[in-house]
Protein backbone atom coordinates (compact mmCIF):
# COMPACT_ATOMS: atom_id res chain seq x y z
CA UNK A 1 0.00 0.00 0.00
CA UNK A 2 1.24 3.52 -1.08
CA UNK A 3 1.08 4.07 3.22
CA UNK A 4 3.38 1.60 3.70
CA UNK A 5 1.19 0.31 6.32
CA UNK A 6 -0.07 -2.84 6.79
CA UNK A 7 -4.09 -3.02 6.58
CA UNK A 8 -4.41 -4.09 9.98
CA UNK A 9 -2.48 -0.81 10.79
CA UNK A 10 -4.85 0.91 8.59
CA UNK A 11 -7.86 -0.71 9.68
CA UNK A 12 -7.03 0.58 13.41
CA UNK A 13 -5.82 4.18 12.52
CA UNK A 14 -9.18 4.41 10.52
CA UNK A 15 -11.07 3.51 13.81
CA UNK A 16 -9.30 6.06 15.70
CA UNK A 17 -9.97 8.91 13.14
CA UNK A 18 -13.56 7.53 13.24
CA UNK A 19 -13.59 7.45 17.13
CA UNK A 20 -12.12 10.70 17.54
CA UNK A 21 -14.87 12.22 14.99
CA UNK A 22 -17.81 10.66 17.01
CA UNK A 23 -16.16 12.20 20.15
CA UNK A 24 -16.25 15.80 18.20
CA UNK A 25 -20.07 15.43 18.83
CA UNK A 26 -19.29 15.74 22.29
CA UNK A 27 -17.48 19.26 22.18
CA UNK A 28 -20.18 20.76 19.59
CA UNK A 29 -22.58 20.36 22.85
CA UNK A 30 -20.66 21.22 25.78
CA UNK A 31 -20.57 24.59 27.67
CA UNK A 32 -20.47 23.42 31.15
CA UNK A 33 -20.97 20.32 33.12
CA UNK A 34 -23.78 21.77 34.50
CA UNK A 35 -25.92 22.99 31.52
CA UNK A 36 -24.59 19.69 29.93
CA UNK A 37 -26.41 17.72 33.04
CA UNK A 38 -29.79 19.69 32.42
CA UNK A 39 -29.86 18.84 28.66
CA UNK A 40 -31.90 15.52 27.22
CA UNK A 41 -29.21 12.72 27.08
CA UNK A 42 -29.43 8.87 27.54
CA UNK A 43 -26.62 7.64 28.90
CA UNK A 44 -25.56 4.56 28.16
CA UNK A 45 -23.41 3.35 31.55
CA UNK A 46 -20.98 0.35 31.05
CA UNK A 47 -19.25 -0.35 34.55
CA UNK A 48 -16.83 -2.52 32.89
CA UNK A 49 -13.26 -2.91 34.69
CA UNK A 50 -11.09 -3.47 31.29
CA UNK A 51 -8.22 -4.50 33.05
CA UNK A 52 -5.67 -7.26 33.31
CA UNK A 53 -7.62 -9.83 34.61
CA UNK A 54 -5.15 -11.55 36.66
CA UNK A 55 -4.31 -8.43 38.33
CA UNK A 56 -8.12 -8.01 39.18
CA UNK A 57 -8.69 -11.11 40.52
CA UNK A 58 -6.68 -10.25 43.82
CA UNK A 59 -9.77 -8.01 44.72
CA UNK A 60 -12.14 -9.64 46.90
CA UNK A 61 -15.57 -9.41 44.85
CA UNK A 62 -14.22 -7.82 42.03
CA UNK A 63 -17.24 -8.41 39.77
CA UNK A 64 -19.40 -6.58 42.37
CA UNK A 65 -17.29 -3.32 41.18
CA UNK A 66 -19.55 -2.87 38.17
CA UNK A 67 -21.60 -1.65 41.18
CA UNK A 68 -19.38 1.18 42.02
CA UNK A 69 -21.10 3.49 38.90
CA UNK A 70 -24.48 3.22 40.39
CA UNK A 71 -24.25 6.84 41.28
CA UNK A 72 -25.38 7.59 37.65
CA UNK A 73 -28.85 6.19 38.57
CA UNK A 74 -29.10 10.05 40.18
CA UNK A 75 -28.17 11.61 37.21
CA UNK A 76 -32.13 11.21 36.41
CA UNK A 77 -33.08 13.88 38.80
CA UNK A 78 -32.87 15.69 34.94
CA UNK A 79 -37.14 14.46 33.94
CA UNK A 80 -35.15 14.53 30.58
CA UNK A 81 -32.33 12.16 31.29
CA UNK A 82 -32.80 8.23 30.34
CA UNK A 83 -30.45 5.73 31.18
CA UNK A 84 -29.45 2.31 30.27
CA UNK A 85 -26.96 0.66 32.72
CA UNK A 86 -25.45 -3.02 32.02
CA UNK A 87 -24.41 -5.49 34.15
CA UNK A 88 -22.30 -8.49 33.81
CA UNK A 89 -25.10 -10.45 36.24
CA UNK A 90 -28.59 -8.80 37.06
CA UNK A 91 -28.42 -6.12 39.87
CA UNK A 92 -30.77 -7.25 43.23
CA UNK A 93 -33.85 -5.05 42.64
CA UNK A 94 -33.72 -4.03 46.34
CA UNK A 95 -30.00 -2.43 45.62
CA UNK A 96 -32.23 -0.11 41.81
CA UNK A 97 -35.09 0.73 43.73
CA UNK A 98 -32.28 2.28 46.87
CA UNK A 99 -30.39 4.70 44.40
CA UNK A 100 -34.02 5.27 42.73
CA UNK A 101 -34.96 6.60 46.40
CA UNK A 102 -31.74 8.71 46.64
CA UNK A 103 -33.04 11.18 44.19
CA UNK A 104 -34.21 14.60 45.07
CA UNK A 105 -37.37 15.57 44.17
CA UNK A 106 -38.20 13.19 41.76
CA UNK A 107 -41.09 10.55 41.97
CA UNK A 108 -39.90 7.50 42.24
CA UNK A 109 -42.10 6.00 39.60
CA UNK A 110 -41.05 8.64 36.92
CA UNK A 111 -37.68 8.01 37.29
CA UNK A 112 -37.71 4.39 36.94
CA UNK A 113 -39.88 4.36 33.53
CA UNK A 114 -36.41 5.97 32.33
CA UNK A 115 -34.16 3.41 33.78
CA UNK A 116 -33.51 0.32 31.86
CA UNK A 117 -31.30 -2.18 33.82
CA UNK A 118 -29.32 -4.74 31.25
CA UNK A 119 -27.22 -7.67 31.94
CA UNK A 120 -25.31 -10.39 29.63
CA UNK A 121 -25.73 -12.95 32.51
CA UNK A 122 -22.54 -13.65 32.18
CA UNK A 123 -20.22 -14.49 35.20
CA UNK A 124 -17.22 -15.02 33.22
CA UNK A 125 -13.88 -12.91 34.01
CA UNK A 126 -14.04 -11.05 31.05
CA UNK A 127 -14.47 -7.63 30.92
CA UNK A 128 -18.12 -6.63 30.58
CA UNK A 129 -17.53 -4.92 27.06
CA UNK A 130 -15.83 -7.89 25.73
CA UNK A 131 -19.21 -9.90 26.90
CA UNK A 132 -21.39 -7.37 25.45
CA UNK A 133 -19.61 -7.08 22.31
CA UNK A 134 -19.84 -10.74 22.09
CA UNK A 135 -23.46 -10.34 21.82
CA UNK A 136 -24.37 -8.62 18.36
CA UNK A 137 -28.68 -8.93 19.48
CA UNK A 138 -27.64 -6.96 22.81
CA UNK A 139 -25.73 -4.16 21.03
CA UNK A 140 -28.65 -3.84 18.38
CA UNK A 141 -31.23 -3.55 21.86
CA UNK A 142 -29.36 -0.98 23.35
CA UNK A 143 -28.59 0.77 19.88
CA UNK A 144 -32.85 0.86 19.30
CA UNK A 145 -32.66 2.31 22.92
CA UNK A 146 -30.66 5.54 22.19
CA UNK A 147 -31.45 8.60 20.77
CA UNK A 148 -29.43 9.36 17.85
CA UNK A 149 -27.80 12.42 18.43
CA UNK A 150 -28.72 12.80 21.91
CA UNK A 151 -26.67 9.85 23.52
CA UNK A 152 -22.91 9.47 24.99
CA UNK A 153 -21.49 6.65 26.88
CA UNK A 154 -19.54 6.52 30.35
CA UNK A 155 -17.77 3.88 31.81
CA UNK A 156 -14.76 3.30 34.39
CA UNK A 157 -11.91 2.85 32.23
CA UNK A 158 -11.60 3.10 28.30
CA UNK A 159 -9.56 0.61 26.59
CA UNK A 160 -10.12 -0.59 22.66
CA UNK A 161 -13.01 -2.38 23.71
CA UNK A 162 -14.82 0.14 24.75
CA UNK A 163 -13.60 2.36 21.42
CA UNK A 164 -14.92 -0.55 19.84
CA UNK A 165 -18.54 -0.86 21.53
CA UNK A 166 -18.71 3.05 20.62
CA UNK A 167 -18.09 2.66 17.11
CA UNK A 168 -20.78 -0.29 16.57
CA UNK A 169 -23.21 1.90 18.32
CA UNK A 170 -22.44 5.42 16.90
CA UNK A 171 -22.66 6.90 20.29
CA UNK A 172 -19.57 9.27 21.36
CA UNK A 173 -17.35 7.83 24.62
CA UNK A 174 -17.02 10.47 27.30
CA UNK A 175 -13.83 8.86 28.38
CA UNK A 176 -10.38 9.17 26.90
CA UNK A 177 -9.05 8.02 23.50
CA UNK A 178 -7.15 4.36 24.02
CA UNK A 179 -4.04 5.51 22.07
CA UNK A 180 -3.82 7.57 25.04
CA UNK A 181 -3.42 5.07 27.83
CA UNK A 182 0.09 5.49 28.10
CA UNK A 183 -0.21 8.35 30.50
CA UNK A 184 -2.22 6.52 32.58
CA UNK A 185 0.38 3.62 33.21
CA UNK A 186 3.15 4.17 35.96
CA UNK A 187 5.96 4.87 33.82
CA UNK A 188 3.89 7.42 31.52
CA UNK A 189 2.78 8.92 34.65
CA UNK A 190 6.77 9.47 35.38
CA UNK A 191 7.35 10.99 31.72
CA UNK A 192 4.24 13.79 32.59
CA UNK A 193 5.65 14.42 35.89
CA UNK A 194 8.82 14.99 34.95
CA UNK A 195 7.21 17.34 31.64
CA UNK A 196 5.34 19.30 33.91
CA UNK A 197 7.80 19.94 37.02
CA UNK A 198 5.93 18.21 39.48
CA UNK A 199 8.18 16.42 41.90
CA UNK A 200 7.93 12.83 41.99
CA UNK A 201 10.30 9.75 43.50
CA UNK A 202 13.72 8.85 41.24
CA UNK A 203 12.91 5.61 39.30
CA UNK A 204 13.59 3.78 36.41
CA UNK A 205 12.73 3.60 33.02
CA UNK A 206 10.21 0.86 31.77
CA UNK A 207 11.45 -2.60 31.23
CA UNK A 208 9.72 -5.87 29.84
CA UNK A 209 12.13 -8.21 31.74
CA UNK A 210 13.16 -9.64 35.65
CA UNK A 211 17.17 -9.24 34.33
CA UNK A 212 16.64 -5.61 32.69
CA UNK A 213 14.02 -5.04 36.34
CA UNK A 214 17.30 -5.98 38.43
CA UNK A 215 19.37 -3.88 36.97
CA UNK A 216 17.20 -0.87 36.61
CA UNK A 217 16.90 -1.21 40.20
CA UNK A 218 21.13 -1.52 40.46
CA UNK A 219 21.04 1.75 38.88
CA UNK A 220 18.42 3.31 40.91
CA UNK A 221 20.64 2.36 44.01
CA UNK A 222 23.87 3.64 42.83
CA UNK A 223 22.31 7.00 42.48
CA UNK A 224 20.71 7.08 45.50
CA UNK A 225 23.37 5.03 48.33
CA UNK A 226 21.08 5.63 50.92
CA UNK A 227 17.89 4.18 49.84
CA UNK A 228 16.71 1.84 52.23
CA UNK A 229 13.68 0.18 50.09
CA UNK A 230 12.62 -0.02 46.29
CA UNK A 231 9.45 -0.21 44.92
CA UNK A 232 8.94 -2.76 42.51
CA UNK A 233 5.69 -1.60 39.94
CA UNK A 234 3.99 -3.66 37.38
CA UNK A 235 3.33 -0.70 35.02
CA UNK A 236 -0.31 -1.33 34.98
CA UNK A 237 -0.70 -2.47 38.37
CA UNK A 238 -4.36 -1.39 40.03
CA UNK A 239 -5.61 -0.72 43.08
CA UNK A 240 -2.12 -0.63 44.94
CA UNK A 241 -2.10 -4.71 44.08
CA UNK A 242 0.43 -4.41 41.51
CA UNK A 243 3.24 -3.31 43.66
CA UNK A 244 5.73 -5.00 45.48
CA UNK A 245 8.68 -3.98 48.12
CA UNK A 246 12.09 -4.62 47.69
CA UNK A 247 14.20 -4.09 50.92
CA UNK A 248 18.09 -3.59 50.09
CA UNK A 249 19.15 -3.64 54.14
CA UNK A 250 19.50 -7.52 54.07
CA UNK A 251 21.85 -6.70 50.88
CA UNK A 252 24.31 -4.18 52.62
CA UNK A 253 27.10 -6.52 51.06
CA UNK A 254 26.33 -5.19 47.82
CA UNK A 255 25.40 -1.72 48.21
CA UNK A 256 26.75 0.77 46.18
CA UNK A 257 30.96 1.36 46.29
CA UNK A 258 30.97 -2.23 47.86
CA UNK A 259 30.79 -4.07 44.30
CA UNK A 260 30.17 -3.43 40.97
CA UNK A 261 26.78 -2.61 39.33
CA UNK A 262 26.61 -5.73 37.62
CA UNK A 263 27.27 -8.03 40.79
CA UNK A 264 24.51 -5.68 42.81
CA UNK A 265 22.06 -6.39 39.77
CA UNK A 266 22.71 -9.95 40.56
CA UNK A 267 22.03 -9.99 43.19
CA UNK A 268 19.12 -8.20 43.79
CA UNK A 269 17.82 -10.08 40.78
CA UNK A 270 18.13 -13.56 43.43
CA UNK A 271 16.47 -11.57 46.23
CA UNK A 272 13.53 -10.90 43.90
CA UNK A 273 12.04 -14.00 45.54
CA UNK A 274 11.94 -12.41 48.96
CA UNK A 275 9.95 -9.32 47.90
CA UNK A 276 7.28 -8.23 49.92
CA UNK A 277 3.80 -8.15 47.51
CA UNK A 278 0.92 -6.06 48.71
CA UNK A 279 -1.89 -8.62 47.31
CA UNK A 280 -2.10 -11.36 50.15
CA UNK A 281 -2.29 -14.28 47.38
CA UNK A 282 0.95 -12.58 45.43
CA UNK A 283 3.76 -14.63 44.79
CA UNK A 284 7.12 -13.85 42.73
CA UNK A 285 6.56 -16.37 40.41
CA UNK A 286 3.30 -15.12 39.39
CA UNK A 287 4.70 -11.37 39.98
CA UNK A 288 7.43 -12.18 37.86
CA UNK A 289 5.75 -13.44 34.83
CA UNK A 290 3.83 -10.62 34.70
CA UNK A 291 6.76 -8.33 33.89
CA UNK A 292 7.30 -9.07 30.35
CA UNK A 293 3.15 -8.98 29.60
CA UNK A 294 2.87 -5.70 31.43
CA UNK A 295 6.40 -4.03 31.49
CA UNK A 296 7.67 -2.56 35.62
CA UNK A 297 9.53 -0.05 36.70
CA UNK A 298 11.71 0.10 39.80
CA UNK A 299 10.87 3.68 42.30
CA UNK A 300 12.94 4.88 45.38
CA UNK A 301 10.17 4.14 48.56
CA UNK A 302 9.15 7.32 50.43
CA UNK A 303 9.89 6.65 53.66
CA UNK A 304 8.74 8.32 56.86
CA UNK A 305 7.60 8.01 60.07
CA UNK A 306 4.15 9.80 59.31
CA UNK A 307 2.89 9.39 55.93
CA UNK A 308 -0.21 10.40 54.35
CA UNK A 309 -1.50 9.45 50.71
CA UNK A 310 -3.37 12.59 49.36
CA UNK A 311 -5.09 12.66 46.01
CA UNK A 312 -6.41 15.48 43.46
CA UNK A 313 -9.27 14.48 41.14
CA UNK A 314 -9.56 16.29 37.70
CA UNK A 315 -11.28 16.41 34.39
CA UNK A 316 -10.80 17.75 30.63
CA UNK A 317 -13.82 18.42 28.87
CA UNK A 318 -14.52 18.06 25.56
CA UNK A 319 -13.20 21.59 24.53
CA UNK A 320 -9.89 20.49 26.55
CA UNK A 321 -10.34 22.92 29.40
CA UNK A 322 -8.88 21.84 32.94
CA UNK A 323 -11.25 21.58 35.81
CA UNK A 324 -10.22 20.76 39.13
CA UNK A 325 -13.42 18.12 40.78
CA UNK A 326 -12.15 17.89 44.19
CA UNK A 327 -8.63 16.53 46.72
CA UNK A 328 -8.72 13.57 49.21
CA UNK A 329 -6.41 12.05 51.94
CA UNK A 330 -6.78 8.05 50.48
CA UNK A 331 -6.87 5.68 53.66
CA UNK A 332 -4.16 3.31 52.61
CA UNK A 333 -3.81 -0.42 53.83
CA UNK A 334 -2.15 -3.67 53.08
CA UNK A 335 1.26 -4.90 54.45
CA UNK A 336 2.93 -1.57 53.47
CA UNK A 337 0.31 1.24 52.96
CA UNK A 338 -0.24 1.00 49.67
CA UNK A 339 -3.39 -0.49 48.80
CA UNK A 340 -6.77 1.60 48.48
CA UNK A 341 -9.49 1.32 51.05
CA UNK A 342 -11.24 4.30 51.05
CA UNK A 343 -10.79 8.22 51.26
CA UNK A 344 -11.37 11.79 53.16
CA UNK A 345 -12.85 14.43 51.90
CA UNK A 346 -11.69 16.92 51.35
CA UNK A 347 -7.31 16.45 51.68
CA UNK A 348 -5.60 18.18 54.50
CA UNK A 349 -5.69 22.21 54.20
CA UNK A 350 -1.43 22.41 54.79
CA UNK A 351 -1.41 20.68 51.39
CA UNK A 352 -4.80 20.28 49.37
CA UNK A 353 -4.37 23.43 47.68
CA UNK A 354 -0.59 22.74 46.39
CA UNK A 355 -1.86 19.75 45.08
CA UNK A 356 -4.80 21.14 43.08
CA UNK A 357 -1.96 23.03 41.22
CA UNK A 358 -0.01 19.88 40.83
CA UNK A 359 -3.36 18.39 39.24
CA UNK A 360 -3.94 21.71 36.91
CA UNK A 361 -0.28 21.07 35.38
CA UNK A 362 -1.03 17.56 34.91
CA UNK A 363 -4.08 18.29 33.92
CA UNK A 364 -3.01 20.80 31.00
CA UNK A 365 -0.17 18.48 29.80
CA UNK A 366 -2.96 15.10 29.63
CA UNK A 367 -5.32 18.17 27.65
CA UNK A 368 -2.70 19.10 25.16
CA UNK A 369 -1.92 15.55 23.92
CA UNK A 370 -5.58 14.92 23.59
CA UNK A 371 -7.19 13.58 26.58
CA UNK A 372 -10.49 13.89 27.93
CA UNK A 373 -12.92 13.38 30.95
CA UNK A 374 -11.25 12.15 34.58
CA UNK A 375 -8.22 11.52 36.08
CA UNK A 376 -6.59 11.56 39.27
CA UNK A 377 -2.42 12.29 40.64
CA UNK A 378 -2.09 10.59 43.97
CA UNK A 379 0.93 11.89 45.91
CA UNK A 380 2.85 10.61 49.09
CA UNK A 381 3.30 13.82 51.85
CA UNK A 382 5.36 13.79 54.29
CA UNK A 383 6.36 16.11 57.03
CA UNK A 384 9.96 18.19 56.22
CA UNK A 385 12.69 17.25 58.46
CA UNK A 386 13.55 21.45 58.61
CA UNK A 387 9.43 22.54 58.60
CA UNK A 388 7.28 19.51 59.85
CA UNK A 389 3.75 21.57 60.41
CA UNK A 390 4.76 21.87 56.03
CA UNK A 391 4.90 18.98 54.20
CA UNK A 392 6.70 17.62 51.06
CA UNK A 393 4.69 15.85 48.44
CA UNK A 394 6.32 13.70 45.80
CA UNK A 395 3.48 12.45 42.86
CA UNK A 396 3.07 8.44 42.65
CA UNK A 397 0.89 8.26 39.63
CA UNK A 398 -1.74 9.35 36.90
CA UNK A 399 -5.09 7.42 36.86
CA UNK A 400 -6.89 7.93 33.03
CA UNK A 401 -9.68 6.29 34.61
CA UNK A 402 -12.83 6.58 37.13
CA UNK A 403 -11.47 5.21 40.72
CA UNK A 404 -12.16 4.98 44.27
CA UNK A 405 -12.65 8.19 45.46
CA UNK A 406 -14.96 9.12 42.12
CA UNK A 407 -18.15 7.49 43.13
CA UNK A 408 -18.05 9.49 46.52
CA UNK A 409 -17.34 12.89 45.49
CA UNK A 410 -19.94 12.42 42.69
CA UNK A 411 -22.96 10.86 45.29
CA UNK A 412 -21.84 14.03 47.45
CA UNK A 413 -22.84 16.37 44.62
CA UNK A 414 -25.38 14.88 42.84
CA UNK A 415 -27.56 14.25 45.85
CA UNK A 416 -26.71 17.72 47.03
CA UNK A 417 -26.78 19.77 43.70
CA UNK A 418 -23.67 21.57 45.30
CA UNK A 419 -20.27 22.92 43.86
CA UNK A 420 -16.62 22.66 44.45
CA UNK A 421 -14.77 25.86 45.47
CA UNK A 422 -11.04 26.00 43.67
CA UNK A 423 -10.51 28.73 46.16
CA UNK A 424 -10.98 26.69 49.24
CA UNK A 425 -11.03 22.79 47.83
CA UNK A 426 -14.07 22.76 49.96
CA UNK A 427 -17.11 21.94 48.35
CA UNK A 428 -20.59 23.92 49.37
CA UNK A 429 -24.14 22.34 49.47
CA UNK A 430 -26.64 24.32 47.16
CA UNK A 431 -27.51 27.09 50.45
CA UNK A 432 -23.62 27.62 50.80
CA UNK A 433 -22.84 24.51 53.49
CA UNK A 434 -19.42 23.14 53.49
CA UNK A 435 -19.90 19.54 53.31
CA UNK A 436 -17.84 16.59 54.12
CA UNK A 437 -17.38 12.63 54.05
CA UNK A 438 -15.28 9.51 54.60
CA UNK A 439 -15.76 6.82 52.19
CA UNK A 440 -14.93 2.97 52.35
CA UNK A 441 -14.67 0.72 49.29
CA UNK A 442 -13.69 -2.50 51.66
CA UNK A 443 -15.96 -2.55 54.43
CA UNK A 444 -14.95 -5.85 55.25
CA UNK A 445 -15.69 -8.22 57.64
CA UNK A 446 -16.65 -11.90 57.78
CA UNK A 447 -19.54 -11.62 60.18
CA UNK A 448 -21.63 -9.81 57.38
CA UNK A 449 -21.39 -12.64 55.26
CA UNK A 450 -24.37 -13.81 55.02
CA UNK A 451 -26.38 -10.19 54.77
CA UNK A 452 -28.79 -9.89 51.45
CA UNK A 453 -29.75 -6.62 50.51
CA UNK A 454 -32.90 -6.56 51.26
CA UNK A 455 -31.56 -7.45 54.93
CA UNK A 456 -28.80 -4.26 54.67
CA UNK A 457 -31.86 -1.85 53.94
CA UNK A 458 -33.53 -3.49 56.96
CA UNK A 459 -31.11 -2.40 59.06
CA UNK A 460 -30.57 0.92 57.01
CA UNK A 461 -34.52 1.55 57.91
CA UNK A 462 -34.36 0.31 61.59
CA UNK A 463 -31.24 2.59 62.53
CA UNK A 464 -32.07 5.66 60.38
CA UNK A 465 -28.92 5.11 58.70
CA UNK A 466 -30.06 5.79 55.25
CA UNK A 467 -28.59 9.94 53.44
CA UNK A 468 -31.04 12.40 54.69
CA UNK A 469 -31.99 14.68 52.14
CA UNK A 470 -33.18 17.27 54.36
CA UNK A 471 -30.52 17.61 56.48
CA UNK A 472 -27.84 16.17 53.60
CA UNK A 473 -26.46 14.35 55.77
CA UNK A 474 -26.43 10.15 56.14
CA UNK A 475 -25.09 7.42 54.80
CA UNK A 476 -25.37 6.19 51.21
CA UNK A 477 -24.39 2.27 50.29
CA UNK A 478 -22.30 1.04 47.30
CA UNK A 479 -21.42 -2.80 46.21
CA UNK A 480 -24.05 -3.96 48.60
CA UNK A 481 -23.82 -7.30 46.23
CA UNK A 482 -20.86 -8.04 47.91
CA UNK A 483 -22.12 -8.29 51.14
CA UNK A 484 -23.65 -12.05 51.08
CA UNK A 485 -20.49 -13.91 49.84
CA UNK A 486 -17.66 -11.54 50.65
CA UNK A 487 -18.68 -9.77 53.56
CA UNK A 488 -17.78 -6.53 52.21
CA UNK A 489 -19.60 -3.12 51.60
CA UNK A 490 -18.85 0.22 50.59
CA UNK A 491 -20.20 3.89 51.56
CA UNK A 492 -20.12 7.20 52.00
CA UNK A 493 -20.92 9.14 54.87
CA UNK A 494 -21.88 12.67 54.53
CA UNK A 495 -21.33 15.14 57.33
CA UNK A 496 -21.30 18.98 58.43
CA UNK A 497 -17.84 18.96 59.37
CA UNK A 498 -14.86 16.03 59.15
CA UNK A 499 -16.06 15.02 63.20
CA UNK A 500 -19.19 14.72 62.19
CA UNK A 501 -18.57 12.46 59.19
CA UNK A 502 -16.45 9.62 61.13
CA UNK A 503 -19.45 9.60 63.80
CA UNK A 504 -21.71 8.68 60.87
CA UNK A 505 -18.94 6.51 59.50
CA UNK A 506 -18.69 4.81 63.17
CA UNK A 507 -22.32 4.38 63.90
CA UNK A 508 -22.44 2.58 60.42
CA UNK A 509 -19.92 0.22 61.67
CA UNK A 510 -21.05 -0.52 65.59
CA UNK A 511 -24.74 -1.03 64.09
CA UNK A 512 -23.66 -3.49 61.68
CA UNK A 513 -21.33 -5.19 64.30
CA UNK A 514 -23.80 -5.46 66.79
CA UNK A 515 -26.54 -6.94 64.09
CA UNK A 516 -23.81 -9.60 63.19
CA UNK A 517 -22.34 -10.51 66.06
CA UNK A 518 -24.81 -13.39 67.12
CA UNK A 519 -27.05 -15.70 65.54
CA UNK A 520 -30.19 -14.04 66.66
CA UNK A 521 -32.09 -12.66 63.81
CA UNK A 522 -33.73 -9.06 64.00
CA UNK A 523 -37.12 -9.15 61.75
CA UNK A 524 -37.63 -5.48 61.24
CA UNK A 525 -41.03 -6.03 58.85
CA UNK A 526 -43.68 -8.12 58.60
CA UNK A 527 -43.78 -10.27 55.45
CA UNK A 528 -45.68 -8.94 52.30
CA UNK A 529 -45.09 -8.84 48.90
CA UNK A 530 -42.38 -6.89 46.90
CA UNK A 531 -42.66 -4.88 44.32
CA UNK A 532 -40.03 -5.50 41.74
CA UNK A 533 -38.55 -3.72 38.53
CA UNK A 534 -38.20 -6.02 35.65
CA UNK A 535 -35.08 -5.40 33.34
CA UNK A 536 -36.98 -3.55 31.02
CA UNK A 537 -38.05 -0.95 33.38
CA UNK A 538 -41.34 -2.18 33.98
CA UNK A 539 -43.11 -3.51 37.07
Amino acid sequence: MATGLMPQAVEAEDQSQQFRQLQGQLSDQWSSIDEFDRTPHDILVVPSLSLDNRELEKIKGIHHYEERLLYTVIRLRNPRTRLIYVTSQPIHPTVADYYLQLLPGVPFSHARERLLMVSTYDSSLKPLTEKILDRPRLIERIRQALRPGQSYMTCFNSTVLERELSLQLGVPLLGVDPDLLHWGTKSGSREIFAQCDVPHPDGSELVYSTEELSAMAAELWERQPRLKRIVIKLDEGFSGEGNALLDLRPLESVAPGSVSQSQRAEAIHRSFENLRFQAPSENWANFGSRVPDLGAIAEAFVEGDEKRSPSVQGRVNPNGEVEILSTHDQILGGPDGQIFLGCRFPADDAYRLEIQEYGRRVGQCLSEKGALERYSVDFIATPKLDAPDQWDLQAIEINLRKGGTTHPFMTLKLLTNGHYDNSTGLFHDFEGNPKYYIASDNLHKPAYRGLLPSDLMDIIAHHRLHFNSATETGTAFHLMGCLSEFGKVGLTSIGNSPEHAQAIHNQVINVLDEETKGAELHPYRSSYPTTRIRWDGSM
